[in-house]
């Protein structure tokens, strides 16, 4: 993991330390012999910042420049980047924003979980210009706006969690809460169920499992839990045993909202809580026995919806 480049601002390059040059370097006749932005290695350092460098560019030429006509070349990759990134979390200028084709809402509104404080999260899938694709610079698996609680996944990133069966992505896909879908949003809803397979099981059951191992130790080390996420994760497995059952997806909870916001409440001993995870664990093991979704998703169908969508993102209006 690469870590943030700090600059003493009366820090001296070394010998040998690449820099970018932020000026045009022109000639006696006004010639530029080296655009801004060329990279160079400093041969010869001043005794302080009143007297010029001595940098030596690719082609082995060489030339003078001032301190303040300088920046080192890791810290200006670093700040073109942090700008790039506080443009991409602003949603009035970020481009993949306005390429989004499906929004929903998830969490506890859409669980029917909701309290008097609960937060509207939105979440959904962008689909880039085929252009961005091709460039150098790729596109953003991701984009997050936390002031509005929104979460975007662009289209291919967001079908391979699925095929995964994971959590977020197909309670994504199942939300009874829609707030727009293009019409090839739309065709990727009619599609949700290609990604219902006996993975669910497999991720549900081992994502609940190392989590209530984490509160167990939170539990022993700071005598507490956080109640709210106990609940969501017994609602996840009241979920997927519904995947496993019916193969279909509920988000809803209604059945089992009264209990399950009394632990949201901390109402319910820890103990009380143990033996009700443990019967779903039991009930989600039985419904995985008997379950008639396949062993896998359908990755074939999975892979030509992409290749549409690839297709239909090479014009620039929005599919």
């Amino acid at each position: 993991m690469s870590h943030p480049v700090h600059q003493n601002p009366q820090l001296i390059y070394s010998l040998g330390t690449q820099v970018v040059i932020l000026i045009d370097m022109e000639d006696r006749c006004g010639q530029i012999l080296h655009p801004r932005g060329s990279v160079a290695e400093v041969v010869k350092a001043p005794l302080d910042l009143f007297h010029s460098y001595r940098v030596r560019f690719s082609d082995g030429s060489q030339a003078p420049a001032m301190p303040h006509e300088l920046s080192m070349l890791a810290l200006f990759k670093q700040e073109a980047i942090g700008r790039d990134a506080e443009a991409l979390n602003d949603p009035k200028i970020n481009p993949y924003y306005h390429r989004v084709i499906y929004r929903c809402v998830v969490g506890s509104r859409a669980f029917g979980l909701e309290t008097g404080d609960s937060d509207t999260d939105l979440r959904g899938v962008f689909l880039p210009r085929a252009v961005e694709h091709w460039s150098i610079f790729g596109v953003s698996e991701q984009i997050d706006f936390p002031g509005t609680q929104e979460q975007y996944w662009e289209l291919q990133k967001f079908l391979v969690m699925a095929l995964k069966a994971n959590p977020n992505i197909l309670e994504c896909l199942y939300s009874p809460l829609l707030v727009s879908a293009t019409p090839l949003g739309r065709e990727l809803i009619d599609l949700r169920s290609i990604f219902l397979s006996r993975l669910v099981y497999q991720t549900f059951n081992g994502y609940v499992l190392s989590q209530f191992k984490k509160m167990q130790a939170d539990l022993r080390n700071q005598g507490q839990v956080k109640w709210k996420h106990v609940m969501h994760l017994l609602r996840l497995l009241i979920s997927g045993i519904h995947v496993l059952k019916q193969g279909e997806m509920e988000l809803r909870a209604d059945a089992h909202r009264e209990r399950l916001l009394a632990i949201r409440r901390g109402e319910i001993p820890w103990e009380q809580t143990e033996e009700l995870r443990l019967e779903l664990h039991r009930q989600f093991e039985q419904e995985h026995a008997a379950t008639r979704l396949p062993e896998r998703p359908n990755y074939e169908r999975a892979n030509a919806f992409l290749l549409k969508a690839r297709q239909a993102a090479i014009e620039d209006a929005l599919p």
